[in-house]
């Protein structure tokens, strides 16, 4: 089983990290101005700017 790649507010960090916003669909989507948060293992993820997004991890 693999791990998720995208996730909702509620959820918390798989992994210590550097997340940022991305669109519905995909990375590629361009956000403009996207959040950028650093989480440790265990943290639930905060709001992101409007209901369509979600968190992903940068590499």
């Amino acid at each position: 089983m693999g791990e998720w790649s995208e996730f909702d507010p509620e959820h918390r960090a798989p992994n210590d990290g550097v997340y940022i916003e991305v669109g519905e669909r995909s990375f590629h989507m361009g956000v403009n101005d996207p959040k950028k948060i650093s989480l440790k293992k265990g943290e639930r993820f905060p709001d992101t700017s409007n209901h369509n997004r979600k968190w992903k991890r940068l590499k």
